[in-house]
């Protein structure tokens, strides 16, 4: 494989993947977290009009109790803003690569420069998996 077809077929795609799942990993954790805000504000400005003639608010207030508790929890199991964040530094760190190799500036200035790319890549992703892999055990030795 030469260096464009590895730019191509390998670096590129790996800058797209992390560049979407980051965005992905981003809205869903600002959705969540927006609807977790809404509802838990709601639910005491709905107990402030409960009456005995308004039972039905009790059991929205108590449905909005649910929300936040089950969005705290897919907060946590799913884990969008520790994601957004490596995915974004890992696309990030890829295009800097990618850059300083087209520019040919340090430290792929010398003859050896599309080896070093290639290594350094793959370096960065192995790093994103193995960090990947690592929070996974973690999350399932806490459950």
């Amino acid at each position: 494989m030469n260096a464009e077809e590895y730019v191509n077929q390998r670096l590129d795609p790996q800058i797209k993947w992390y560049d979407k799942k980051s965005k992905q990993n981003k809205i869903s954790y600002y959705v969540l977290r927006i609807v977790e805000i809404v509802c838990a504000i709601s639910i005491p400005l709905i107990m402030g009009y409960v009456s005995d003639s308004t039972p039905s608010l009790k059991t929205v207030a108590a449905l909005l109790g649910a929300i936040v508790g089950m969005i705290s929890g897919f907060l946590g199991l799913f884990q969008a803003q520790e994601n957004w964040i490596s995915y974004r530094t890992t696309c990030e760190t890829l295009r800097h690569e990618k850059y300083l190799y087209l520019t040919k500036s340090k430290p792929y200035d010398n003859k050896e420069h599309f080896a070093l790319l290639v290594e350094r890549v793959e370096l960065i992703v192995s790093k994103e998996n193995t960090g990947w892999s690592q929070m996974l055990k973690t999350t399932k030795k806490k459950n």
